[in-house]
């Protein structure tokens, strides 16, 4: 069963009070995903290896978010920033806050940037088990060695 959660925008703007349910991708979807944050994170000269010996999944998965919102001509990143949103659902009545309507998000019905930019990073974590801010500042501390117990990422830190 793919993990889900419930996301509702608190912030004082127009997104203000909409929920949104975001789904786990399937597993050969993620794979395939990931594989494609990797080489686009290649592409852009992010330390791929790097990452991956640090984080692994979520090493991997920081490096490909960073790539895509950082160092790619948008055209190379619009695929994947396409298929995260795809993973989300709006629940349009506040009577019924946990029934999503079919479909995805459709044009407009999210009005705030900030409000695309935390469902993204809340599907990282859905996937991932790791925040993107998380992960960040953990590699922040990448100057010990690599084999550091204090730089290994498992689901359980």
């Amino acid at each position: 069963m793919r993990k889900t959660k419930y996301v509702t925008i608190t912030d004082e703007n127009r997104d203000q009070n909409k929920r949104f349910l975001l789904t786990e991708m399937p597993a050969d979807q993620a794979e395939e995903w990931g594989l494609r944050a990797i080489f686009l994170a290649a592409q852009s000269g992010a330390d791929v290896p790097d990452a991956m010996r640090i984080g692994g999944i979520a090493g991997i998965a920081t490096a490909g978010i960073q790539a895509v919102l950082g160092g790619l001509p948008f055209a190379a990143a619009k695929p994947l920033l396409d298929e995260m949103m795809a993973c989300v659902q709006l629940c349009p009545d506040p009577r019924r806050p946990n029934e999503p309507r079919p479909g995805p998000i459709l044009p407009g019905e999210i009005e705030e940037v900030g409000t695309r930019y935390r469902l993204r990073m809340e599907l990282f974590e859905l996937h991932t088990g790791f925040s993107v801010g998380e992960f960040l500042s953990r590699l922040s501390g990448k100057n010990q060695t690599l084999d550091s117990p204090t730089t290994q990422m498992s689901p359980g830190s």
